[in-house]
């Protein structure tokens, strides 16, 4: 493949690129993507993944072709999203063992019964030899940096190993982890704030605050008066930095802006699917939504029920099929956001499985 390239406009500037912590991270993406990414026209070599930048990566896959050389091994990896190259050296270990001249010939001394350190260590080798040396077939993980080489995508390993899963128990948990980490981290786009930009900063640090006490409290429900004073803080130094050599703003100045930061941080929460309103009244009460245990239930229980049904006993629930159903059996206030946190739990938790994408049936 050619290797697409970005606009320098669009890049992030090169500098700036350590403050993501995905690029100093072995990224886990599917095959597919890797082999889309664009290369970068500042640093050839790093990728940009939704303006991420990424050099490595770390891959599970099944070998599905291979070819072996002197001093490498060529395996074609494939994740069941696309197959790409892998270039793995071989180790110095490797390269004896396979050299009847420089092969150990020596045998050990040592007592009958006793330890005897060179037969161990030629059994470490063969282990060594075994888990690196794979046929088709079998599973392999690769963690490495990407290169284009010959107009083809490819990885370098740096480390490479074959996995021992007969009931598919690795398997089955990298395909719960990653897409996970697409909606935590990959598939949202890196962004950094603007120096100057104290109010959007105010805001983000106001909702991370609200996110840490309801995580760690466990609250299932509260009320704006409940998490208000956790932001006093934030309004106190905006507040002296505003009065900094004129004197201190008038008292209600700071209550307006306490209760303004307050009101966007419900509502980012909200448009997250943080936390909702199941019945919208005078009395302002917001739900937790991954500790609505009624709420999951509630989904938990339509997706059961309706997967019984004909009509979505083979592909599942659609999302927002579930949705409609959860407005009218439970809250009209439910979003879309909040019934993917709820599906997203209620999966983790092995209680339903996505089956393509925004389908669900119950187990």
């Amino acid at each position: 493949m050619q290797a697409a390239a970005m606009d320098p406009a669009d890049e992030p500037p090169s500098m700036l690129w350590g403050m993501d912590p995905i690029f100093s991270a072995f990224a886990r993406l599917f095959v597919r993507d890797i082999l889309q990414m664009t290369e970068s026209v500042q640093v050839p070599g790093i990728y940009f993944y939704n303006l991420h930048p990424i050099y490595k990566v770390d891959v599970l896959g099944t070998v599905v072709y291979k070819r072996e050389r002197d001093d490498f091994f060529c395996y074609g990896v494939d994740d069941g999203t696309g197959v790409i190259n892998c270039l793995c050296w071989k180790s110095n270990l490797l390269k004896e063992e396979e050299d009847p001249s420089k092969s150990g010939t020596k045998h050990s001394d040592a007592a009958e019964g006793g330890f005897d350190l060179v037969a161990e260590l030629r059994k470490l080798r063969q282990k060594q030899r075994k888990r690196c040396h794979l046929e088709i077939g079998e599973l392999i993980r690769v963690r490495g940096p990407v290169k284009t080489s010959r107009q083809q995508r490819e990885i370098t390993a740096s480390t490479y190993y074959k996995v021992d899963d007969p009931v598919m128990a690795v398997q089955i948990a990298w395909m719960m982890e990653v897409p996970q980490l697409y909606r935590l981290f990959y598939d949202k786009h890196f962004q950094l704030d603007e120096a100057g930009d104290s109010a959007e900063t105010s805001l983000s640090k106001a909702t991370n605050i609200i996110k840490d006490f309801l995580k760690q409290r466990l609250v299932a429900k509260f009320r704006p008066y409940d998490v208000q004073d956790l932001l006093q803080p934030l309004i106190s130094g905006r507040l002296q930095t505003q009065s900094a050599g004129q004197e201190a703003v008038a008292g209600p100045s700071g209550c307006q802006q306490l209760n303004q930061l307050l009101k966007e941080v419900l509502q980012v929460l909200q448009d997250q699917g943080t936390v909702y309103r199941k019945v919208k009244s005078q009395d302002e009460v917001y739900h937790v939504t991954i500790q609505d245990k009624d709420l999951l239930i509630t989904v938990k229980d339509i997706i059961r029920e309706d997967s019984k049904r004909e009509k979505y006993a083979e592909k599942g629930c659609h999302i927002l099929h579930i949705l409609s159903a959860v407005r009218q059996r439970y809250s009209l206030n439910v979003s879309k956001a909040a019934l993917e946190l709820v599906l997203q739990t209620l999966e983790c938790d092995s209680d339903i499985v996505s089956t393509s994408d925004s389908h669900y049936i119950a187990f």
